[in-house]
C-alpha cells in the first residue's frame, strides 16, 4: 500500500462492530471507528462521501443478503467488510457456510472498489474468547486467503495485544470502548496508506487489580444487563438488529465545518454529538 494515498469515498459493511457500539455519544447514539475514519478522510479530501450500512447483530448471511449488493452498487473508492464473528459466537456454527458467504461477499465487493479492506477482528482476553478461539482463527484464515486472492488489505486487530486488554472493552464485554474504536480507526487509516498519527498498538499503563468484591459486582451486572438478554435473544431467534435500518444508508457527502467535525448536514455538531 503506497503512502499518502487519497480516496474520495468510503462504504462500511458489517455488524455492531462497524456500526460503532459501544462508542456512545452524549445523546446515546454510537459513533465508532468507521465514523472516525470517515472524518479523517474527509479532512484530506474535499467532497468526500461516506455510507455505513452496518446493523448490529447481523450474521454473515444477512450481511451478504442485505448489504453487499447495495455497497457494490455504490462504486466507492474504499469498502470495509467485517462479518462472520457473530456466527462464530453461536452455539452451533456452520463454518463451511461462513466461508462460502464471506467468499461471495468478497467476490462481489473487490471488483466494485479501488480498495477492499478486511479485518481480523479484536478479541477480549478471557474465558469467552478462549472457548471460541478456534472458530475465530478459522474465520481469520478465510479472511487472509480471500485477501491474498482479491488484493484486499487485512487489518490485523486480533494480533494486537492492546485490543485484547479488558479495559478496551465496554461493560457488555462484546464491544470496544471509545478508545478501542479510536485505535481501530488509526489502524485502518494507516493500512490505507495515510501517514500515521500515533501508535495504535501502544499498550495501556499497568492495570490496578480490582478487589474481589468489585470483580463479582461487575460479573453480576454483566450477567443481568447483557448476558441474560443475549441468551434470551438466541433462544427465541431474535436479534438486536431486527427492524433496525442501516446507520447511514446512502453514499452522501460527509461535510466538515471549520473545526473539523461534522456539520448539521452530515450529523455531527461542534461538540462531536450527532445532530
Amino acid at each position: 500500500m503506497q503512502m499518502n494515498a487519497t480516496y474520495t469515498s468510503l462504504v462500511a459493511v458489517g455488524d455492531s462492530f462497524t456500526e460503532g457500539m459501544s462508542d456512545r455519544l452524549p445523546d446515546g447514539s454510537y459513533r465508532g471507528w468507521a465514523d472516525l475514519l470517515a472524518t479523517r478522510m474527509a479532512r484530506v479530501e474535499p467532497g468526500f462521501r461516506y455510507a455505513n450500512l452496518a446493523v448490529r447483530g447481523k450474521l454473515i448471511g444477512q450481511i451478504v443478503d442485505e448489504q453487499v449488493e447495495v455497497a457494490a452498487a455504490m462504486r466507492a473508492d474504499v469498502v470495509t467488510l467485517v462479518g462472520g464473528l457473530n456466527d462464530t459466537l453461536r452455539p452451533k456454527c456452520d463454518m463451511v457456510m461462513v466461508r462460502d458467504r464471506l467468499t461471495e461477499a468478497v467476490e462481489k465487493l473487490a471488483p466494485s472498489c479501488k480498495q477492499l479492506v478486511l479485518m481480523r477482528s479484536p478479541g477480549r482476553q478471557g474465558p469467552v474468547q478462549a472457548r471460541f478461539r478456534p472458530r475465530m482463527e478459522e474465520l481469520f484464515s478465510y479472511v487472509d486467503e480471500l485477501a491474498a486472492q482479491h488484493g484486499a488489505v487485512v487489518v490485523d486487530l486480533y494480533g494486537a495485544p492492546v485490543l485484547g486488554d479488558q479495559r478496551m472493552w465496554d461493560v457488555d464485554r462484546l464491544h470496544l470502548t471509545g478508545e478501542g474504536h479510536r485505535r481501530v480507526a488509526e489502524a485502518v487509516w494507516q493500512a490505507l496508506g495515510y501517514e500515521p498519527e500515533d501508535d495504535w498498538r501502544a499498550p495501556l499503563p499497568p492495570a490496578v487489580p480490582l478487589k474481589w468484591v468489585a470483580r463479582r459486582t461487575a460479573d453480576v451486572r454483566f450477567a443481568r444487563q447483557h448476558l441474560l438478554p443475549w441468551i434470551g435473544r438466541r433462544l427465541t431467534g431474535r436479534s438486536s438488529g431486527d427492524g433496525r435500518p442501516a446507520k447511514r444508508a446512502e453514499l452522501l457527502p460527509y461535510e466538515l465545518d471549520g473545526s473539523g467535525v461534522m456539520d448539521g448536514t452530515g450529523a455531527m455538531d461542534g461538540s462531536g454529538a450527532p445532530s
